[in-house]
C-alpha cells in the first residue's frame, strides 16, 4: 500500500512538472491580456488619401532598388534568424546553444496575437497586388491572402530590438537602428506598404510595454541579461558589418 501511494505521489509530481514546463514554454501574455490593436493602431490609409498616395510613391521608388545591396539585405530579412541579424548591432556573434535563456526570452515574446487581429479586421491589400512589379520574395497565395496592415515582420523586429536594447543598453543605438531597418526592409521588398511598417513598429512597442508588466518576462529578462554578460563575446565579421552599416545608414522613407 505504501509503495502504491508513493508511486501515485511521484506520478503527480511528474505531471505537475510537465505542466510547469508547458506553461514556461508558452507566450508570456495570455490572449485575453493582449493589447487591443484595433484601439491602439490607426486605420490604414483610405484609398486615394494623401497617405495612400505616399505609400504608392514609396512602393514605386523602392522597386528601383532591385539588385542593390539594400535589396539583398531585404531579401535576407524575409527569413533570417534574430541573433545573426543583430550580430553587427550587438557587436558579437551569439550561438543559440550558448544562450538558451535569451533564446527562450525571444521565443516566448511575439506580436502575433495583436497583429493578426488587426490584419484580419482590415484585410488591406499588399502593395504589389495588381501590378507586375518585382518583390524580394515569392508571390505566394499565402502572402497575398495575409493582410498588408500592419507588418508582422516590422512588429516582431522592433519588439526584438527593444528587448535586445534592454539587455545591452550600451549597444541600444545600433540595435534599434537595425530593428528600424528590418522593418524598412518590408517596404524595400515590396511586400508591405510604408504605413504598414510604421504600424508594425507601434504594435511592437505596445507588446513590449505589456511584456514589461509580466513577472515571468521580467524573470527571464534578468536571466538573459546575466547570461549575456557572462557569454564569451565573438566579434562579428568586420567587413560585413562595415558594408551593412554603409548600406543601412540612410532610411528609405
Amino acid at each position: 500500500m505504501k509503495r502504491a501511494r508513493t508511486g501515485v505521489l511521484i506520478a503527480a509530481w511528474l505531471a505537475l512538472g510537465a505542466m510547469g514546463q508547458a506553461q514556461d514554454s508558452g507566450p508570456y501574455v495570455p490572449r485575453d491580456q493582449v493589447p487591443d490593436g484595433l484601439a491602439i493602431l490607426p486605420p490604414p490609409p483610405a484609398p486615394g488619401s494623401p497617405a495612400a498616395q505616399a505609400d504608392r510613391a514609396i512602393f514605386r521608388a523602392t522597386r528601383t532598388l532591385q539588385g542593390t545591396p539594400r535589396w539583398r539585405i531585404a531579401t535576407d530579412d524575409v527569413t533570417n534568424a534574430t541573433l545573426p541579424r543583430f550580430a553587427c548591432a550587438l557587436g558579437m556573434q551569439l550561438d543559440e546553444k550558448r544562450v538558451p535563456a535569451l533564446v527562450r526570452l525571444l521565443d516566448r515574446s511575439g506580436t502575433g496575437p495583436l497583429v493578426n487581429l488587426v490584419k484580419a479586421h482590415y484585410q488591406a491589400r499588399r502593395p504589389y497586388l495588381g501590378t507586375d512589379a518585382p518583390i524580394c520574395e515569392a508571390k505566394t497565395a499565402h502572402l497575398a491572402g495575409n493582410g498588408d496592415y500592419p507588418s508582422g515582420h516590422a512588429a516582431n523586429g522592433w519588439l526584438e530590438g527593444l528587448i535586445l536594447a534592454e539587455l545591452a543598453p550600451d549597444r541600444a543605438g545600433p540595435i534599434l537602428a537595425r530593428a528600424r531597418a528590418y522593418g524598412e526592409s518590408r517596404a524595400v521588398c515590396g511586400s508591405h506598404s510604408a504605413s504598414a511598417v510604421r504600424a508594425g513598429w507601434m504594435a511592437g512597442s505596445a507588446m513590449f510595454a505589456t511584456l514589461n508588466a509580466t513577472p515571468a518576462f521580467q524573470h527571464d529578462l534578468a536571466e538573459a541579461r546575466a547570461e549575456l554578460a557572462s557569454t564569451r563575446a565573438i566579434p562579428p565579421d568586420a567587413a560585413r558589418c562595415i558594408a551593412e552599416r554603409a548600406t543601412l545608414e540612410r532610411s528609405v522613407f
